[in-house]
């Protein structure tokens, strides 16, 4: 392990953002770092919905064969792309403040109303969640998937692909886009991906125990890490990747963790959505006690469902 800590990352704009943060926490502590760009699968192929490359590690895989060769001591993520359960010989140490939560709607222009059924309106999106939530809500409204990083998307929905675009606030924010955004969605209807606004630190499991300590020491936001556990755990049991339209958001007020989560059916029909309190000192408890509540309520039908459709 060299005295340089070699951050990994995935090279747009959003993401090395995510990287200059890190790096900006790091140096606050007196550590000095690097930043590495890595490819990933999920970056190279954009023709094809998450959904079909399969979910699991799209954005993730290439950065952990380089953290386990030690080409990179440490690998950041938007937390929400992580997938559930990390493979064999990695950990997540640290997650940071997380940003406001909320999707927003996005455009080059006005008039903009997604409650306006008499308005034609296509929205840009690749998210599976977002698909399915606004089928449910406002089924009038059409879709249409559109990849990229937040600037290609951009460019797509001004040369006519879509009248808007679906994304979360936290990207759209740390771009400066926020003078396009025409609407912040209810946390009530458009509950977030788990995870929606924090930055993940991933790690090889045999890194030292000292640096480990003072990489967390300067990167971990304490409430928001409770938080995702909470909300990873639920997300664990559904075994939800990118291509399952599971969501759940965690809050702590009091020493109370409430734990708001559940899923919703790709033709949007059926939404299944419960929340759970309890102490902020079990956080994996709670989201545990909820995927139970959500399947008893009929999610594990939806579930298996998306599956069967997905071909998981």
């Amino acid at each position: 392990m060299s005295e340089v800590i070699k951050i990994g990352t995935r090279g747009s704009k959003l993401a090395l953002w995510q990287a200059y943060h890190v790096q900006d926490l790091l140096q606050a502590a007196g550590m000095q770092s690097e930043i590495v760009i890595i490819d990933t699968k999920g970056d190279q192929i954009l023709d094809v919905s998450i959904a079909k490359i399969g979910s699991k590690g799209v954005f993730t895989e290439e950065l952990e064969e380089q953290l386990k060769d030690g080409r990179i001591d440490l690998a950041v993520h938007s937390a929400k792309d992580m997938q559930s359960s990390l493979p064999e010989g990695f950990e997540i140490i640290a997650f940071t403040e997380r940003e406001k939560v909320n999707d927003v709607i996005l455009s080059h222009r006005g008039g903009i109303d997604i409650s306006d059924a008499g308005q034609p309106l296509t929205l840009g999106t690749s998210s599976t969640r977002r698909v399915a939530t606004l089928k449910h809500f406002y089924p009038h409204v059409k879709t249409v998937e559109v990849r990229g990083n937040l600037q290609t998307r951009i460019r797509k929905m001004e040369e006519g692909v879509c009248d808007a675009l679906l994304l979360a606030y936290a990207g759209v924010h740390r771009m400066g886009y926020d003078d396009r955004i025409v609407s912040l969605l209810s946390l009530e209807e458009f509950t977030p991906a788990v995870g929606q606004g924090s930055v993940a630190l991933e790690i090889s499991s045999d890194m030292d125990s000292p640096l480990k300590d003072k990489i967390k020491a300067a990167c971990n936001h304490e409430q928001t890490s409770r938080e995702l556990l909470a909300e990873r755990a639920y997300l664990r049991v559904l075994e939800g990747g990118c291509s399952i339209p599971v969501f759940a958001l965690a809050r702590t007020e009091n020493e109370i963790l409430t734990l708001k989560g559940g899923i919703v059916s790709l033709d949007g029909q059926r939404r299944i959505s419960l929340e759970v309190s309890g102490p902020v000192s079990d956080p994996e408890a709670l989201g545990q006690l909820l995927s139970q509540r959500v399947f008893a309520a009929g999610g594990k039908e939806i579930l298996d469902q998306i599956k069967k459709t997905l071909g998981k």
